[in-house]
This record gives structure tokens, C-alpha cells and sequence, in this order.
């Protein structure tokens, strides 16, 4: 059988000696008041929600699953009981701001929470994990009578939210919906269309659900500039039930345990969200919000994976391990752990879980300086790094949580295949995470043409400064090397970056076909940047807790020297594809008319 343990060791040391997040939050005003203490006790308490209420109900939410009754739905058994220790332990408020009725604490708590949730329980989490997003595009965008209606409901928990998008014929282009939205008067509109794949659409987790969805009003023009966003609930404020219906939920792969639902709305009362066919613009708040924790559901997949097969692979015995002297132990098997296959299938599932909850955690506090901090300007410049890493996190993370489970599994061996180690669960729960929310080759597509090749590189040029800054500071000792491949990795993304820009001009189709890598490439930089500065903490904290540092620099020496140099393979991609462009094959390795 599985277990969980949060890895609040692991997260202290992310958060105060590689981050150093105590100091740079008490230097933004509405974080004056969060001090190491106050950080530790939340985190603390965080794991034990997830620990010892929601990760017991993981495998019965995948057995049970949802029961679709007549229009209604049935969460799995304790699920609903479990949302409501949830919310009454004030969980939804913990980052929402406070005269909203939230606590107001920092977003990369937020990351922690949503992290620990995940690797309890990935399809319970579906349920309050648009919340967050819900309540950001709310208070962004909503008008004073919408936030005064919702908003303290979304932030209490007593009231979840969804996200409406999907339609049977339109996915990632939302510029195919076909939903309509009629003028109703009294600042109400009349919402038609159906839509799918909704998450948490109908459930017996809250009174109310919050639906925000995308729909085109009477002069809407063609495609994604004639779509407008509205509010519908299911209960409207005179108590009346909305003409919104779920026709079906979805048998899945994984995540059993949450809804994913079909939903008709037939002149669904509803009201504008932000200004009319400007609904992309309101629903990207949310949307990014979501990204940021799908990444959140990779990691924490990944991390209860890993935390399992490194605790069987010390247990099963099996053959004798080549580094063990013959005669040793008098013949007897070794446990698999000491077996170079195996201990290689471990470190590359280490190196890549601790160094995203590090990339992970200061894209968190870059989101708060974005929100908070007293300077403008260094808001605008962490505004620019959010955006351009949330597409990083968002697939590297997930492509991870996927890999480390599949990794894990194959630790496990026969034993993992079988359903009653649970190990297989893993696997089948984090493959969706690789899809939704945008897919992994769209987040590749919104890094390199969205976010670097739009404005000339600038902010990827402006990030990688940060990187560079670190790299400089080890000339000498034992983090020189890894210092100067960090500094070259730099380079070499950049001038990539140029290539890519200079030959798109004659072949458009380039980036596209080169995006995968290019962020992959990125987010190399960004693991890479974080195993430097995490080998420095370590160093420098060595005296405290020998054992855990030792752990920690042998990592970042394993992610160096086995992990990062899959950069070679990429960089090689991507020069390959910029040669034959070069030489007039439009193609690009591709057939004429593909």
C-alpha cells in the first residue's frame, strides 16, 4: 500500500535558505507579518490536512468514482465531508486578499498547499482548484455587483466555481464556440450551447456552483475577438434553480474521483463578466491561475511517486548489486535500491521533483512581488517572469509528473502493474494533467511566439540576466563547472532564440515546429539556475544537518552531469530543423502537403 509523507524538510529548505522567501516577503508591505514561524506552522498544517484527510480517500475516489443520477451527481464517499474540514479550516481564503474575506498571505504558500493536495488526493483537488482562478477573474473583472455577491462566497468555500470553455467541436480553439448569449434586460443575458469536459460542472461538494462561461453575444464577430465571458450560477439570488443541466459525466483513465461533466445551458441566466467580446482577456486570469496549478498537480504526483518507489526499492531484495564486494553479506540479495538501474531511475525522479518545487516555489514569490511589491516597476519585471514561466512550469512539470509515476512504477516492476500497490493510479491520474488547461505542445507555442520571439526576447533576456547574475557568483571551488554550463546554457538559449527569429521571417512554420524544444530548453535553464543556487545553500548550511546537505549537493551533482545534458539532444533538434530551413526545404523534415 501507498503512503504520503509532505516533504516539509525539503520545503523548508526550498523556501528559507535556497529562496530566502521570509526576507524577500517582509520587504512588501502586505506581507510585513509573515515570518519564518508563521510560514513553517502553515505548511505544517497544510500536510496534515493532506496526509491524514485527503490522501486515505485517493484509492477509494478511484474505485467508487461519481454516480450520475438523473441530473445529479454524487461525489466518491468522504469526499464531500473532507471539502467541508476544507473550507472550515479557512484553506480557500489562505492567498485571496482580505477584504474579500481571504487571509491575505503570500501566493507561494498557495504553491505549497496546492502541491501537498495534489499528491494526497489529484482528483479531490479538481473540486476547489478553480476557485482561486474563479476568485482572481472576479475581482479583476467583475462588476461591484458581482464581487459583492460572490466573491465572499468563493473565498468562505461555501460556493465552488467552474470554468466553461469547451464545446463538442471547439477545444484548444475557442474561436469554433458556438454558445450564445441574448440580452435579457436588467443587465441579464440568456445563455444557450452546451459545453463538455467541465470540471466539478455539477456535484454534491456546495450549495452553489459559480459557472464562468465563454459565449458569443448577438453582434459578435467571427472567431476569438467576438467572445464575451458571464457569470451563471446554479442557484440564482432569488433562489430560483438556473436553467443549467449536466446530461452525463465522462468514465475516464484517471482522476475517477472528480466530475468531468456535460453541461446544456437553455437560456441560462447569467451576467457579463468585463467588457463585451473582450472574454478571453477576463478568462486568462483564470486560465493562468489554472496553469500554474495543473504544474502544482505534476509536482505533487510526482513527489508521492518517487517518495514510494524509493521507500520499496530499500525493501525488495533482489540479486546481488555489482558495486557490493563478492562474498559480502554472505551471498544474500541486495535490496534493489543499491542496483545502478534502479538507483538511477530514483535520482533522475529526485533531481527533476526537488528542483521544480524550486522553480515552482520562486515563480510563487514572483507572483507575489508582481501583486505586492511597493515598487512598480520591479511588479512589471516579476509580472514578466510569471508570464513567461507559468508555460515552463505548466509542461515541464506535468510532462514530469507523468514520467516520474511511469518511472516509479517500473521500481515497483510486476508489483506495480497490479492495481492493489496503487503505484498504477499515479500513472493513469497524472496523464490528463499533460492536456488540459492548454496542452503541452500549446504551452510550447505560447512560450516561444507569445511570450519570446513577440517582443524580441526581452523578457526571456531579462530572466536569463537572473540566471547569469547566479552562474557569475561561483568562479571558483567546487561549483565552478556547473556554474560555467549554467552561464553557457544561457548563451546558447539566446542565440537559439535569435536563430529561430531570423529564419521564422522566410519560414513562419519554424517556430512552431521547434517550440517543444525550445521549452524544454527554458526550462533547463530554470531547473539548472535552481540546483546551482540550491548546491550553494547547501554548502553553506553543511554544518547543521550534514546527512540532508550531503543528499543535496550529490543531486545537484546528478542533475549536471546526467540530467541537464539533455539539452545536447535538443540543441541538436533545433539546429537540425534551422539548417534544413535554411537550405530552402519549407518542410522541415516533414511532407509536402502534411
Amino acid at each position: 500500500m501507498l503512503s504520503y509523507t509532505p516533504p516539509l524538510k525539503d520545503m523548508r529548505f526550498v523556501l528559507e535558505q535556497v529562496l530566502d522567501a521570509p526576507r524577500m516577503l517582509a520587504a512588501m508591505p502586505a506581507y510585513a507579518e509573515v515570518d519564518t514561524d508563521l510560514m513553517r506552522q502553515v505548511c505544517g498544517e497544510a500536510g496534515r490536512f493532506a496526509a491524514d484527510v485527503l490522501f486515505p480517500l485517493n484509492a477509494v475516489g478511484d474505485r467508487a468514482g461519481c454516480r450520475y443520477e438523473q441530473g445529479e451527481v454524487r461525489t466518491p464517499p468522504g469526499f464531500a465531508d473532507a471539502y467541508r474540514q476544507y473550507s472550515a479550516a479557512g484553506w480557500p481564503a489562505l492567498a485571496c486578499a482580505p477584504e474579500h474575506g481571504g487571509q491575505g498571505l503570500p501566493q507561494v504558500l498557495n504553491c505549497v498547499l496546492q502541491e501537498m493536495i495534489s499528491s494526497a488526493n489529484h482528483g479531490w483537488g479538481m473540486y476547489p482548484g478553480l476557485a482561486h482562478g474563479a476568485y482572481a477573474c472576479l475581482a479583476q473583472y467583475g462588476s461591484a455587483e458581482l464581487r459583492e455577491r460572490y466573491l465572499e462566497k468563493i473565498v468562505s468555500g461555501e460556493w465552488l466555481a467552474t470554468m466553461c470553455l469547451t464545446e463538442p467541436q471547439a477545444g484548444s480553439d475557442l474561436g469554433l464556440l458556438r454558445s450564445r448569449a441574448e440580452p435579457a434586460g436588467d443587465g441579464r443575458y440568456a445563455i444557450s450551447g452546451a459545453k463538455i469536459f467541465i470540471s466539478g460542472g455539477e456535484h454534491d461538494m456546495t450549495a452553489n456552483i459559480v459557472h464562468l462561461v465563454l459565449a458569443r453575444l448577438p453582434d459578435a464577430a467571427a472567431g476569438s475577438k467576438g467572445i464575451s465571458l458571464f457569470l451563471a450560477p446554479k442557484w440564482l439570488p432569488d433562489g430560483a434553480r438556473n436553467a443549467i443541466h449536466c446530461t452525463g459525466i465522462e468514465h475516464k483513465m484517471g482522476i475517477r474521483g472528480s466530475a468531468t461533466c456535460s453541461m446544456q445551458f437553455d437560456g441560462a441566466t447569467g451576467w457579463l463578466v468585463g467588457e463585451p467580446h473582450r472574454g478571453l482577456a477576463a478568462m486568462f486570469v483564470m486560465m493562468n491561475a489554472a496553469r500554474l496549478q495543473v504544474a502544482a498537480q505534476g509536482l505533487g504526483i510526482a513527489e508521492t511517486a518517487w517518495q514510494n518507489a524509493e521507500a520499496y526499492a530499500h525493501e525488495r531484495l533482489q540479486g546481488k548489486a555489482a558495486a557490493c564486494p563478492a562474498g559480502q553479506d554472505g551471498g544474500r540479495a541486495d535490496p534493489i535500491a543499491r542496483h545502478a538501474a534502479v538507483q538511477r531511475l530514483l535520482m533522475t525522479q529526485r533531481a527533476y521533483v526537488e528542483g521544480g518545487r524550486m522553480l515552482a516555489y520562486w515563480t510563487g514569490l514572483a507572483l507575489d512581488c508582481a501583486e505586492q511589491h511597493a515598487d512598480p516597476a520591479m511588479r512589471e519585471q516579476a509580472h514578466g517572469h510569471v508570464s513567461l514561466l507559468t508555460p515552463v512550469l505548466k509542461a515541464m512539470l506535468t510532462e514530469q509528473g507523468f514520467a516520474g509515476a511511469s518511472q516509479a512504477l517500473q521500481v515497483f516492476g510486476g508489483h506495480g502493474y497490479i492495481a492493489e500497490t496503487g503505484i498504477e493510479q499515479y500513472v493513469r491520474d497524472a496523464r490528463v494533467a499533460m492536456i488540459y488547461e492548454g496542452s503541452n505542445e500549446i504551452q510550447a507555442v505560447d512560450l516561444l511566439l507569445r511570450k519570446v520571439l513577440a517582443d524580441g526576447g526581452a523578457r526571456l533576456d531579462d530572466w536569463l540576466a537572473l540566471v547569469r547574475a547566479t552562474a557569475a557568483l561561483e568562479r571558483d571551488g567546487e561549483l565552478a563547472a556547473p556554474a560555467q554550463a549554467l552561464a553557457a546554457l544561457a548563451e546558447r538559449t539566446q542565440a537559439a532564440v535569435r536563430a529561430i527569429a531570423q529564419a521564422a521571417a522566410a519560414q513562419p512554420a519554424l517556430p512552431y515546429r521547434v517550440a517543444p524544444d525550445m521549452l524544454r530548453v527554458t526550462g533547463h535553464c530554470g531547473l539548472a539556475w535552481m540546483w546551482l543556487r540550491a548546491a550553494r545553500a547547501a554548502i553553506d548550511g553543511q554544518a547543521q544537518d550534514p546527512a540532508f546537505h550531503d543528499a543535496k549537493r550529490a543531486t545537484a551533482g546528478y542533475y549536471f552531469a546526467c540530467v541537464l545534458p539533455e539539452v545536447e539532444q535538443l540543441f541538436a533538434v533545433i539546429n537540425n530543423c534551422l539548417q534544413q530551413s535554411a537550405g530552402g526545404a519549407g518542410a522541415c523534415f516533414y511532407p509536402q502537403g502534411d
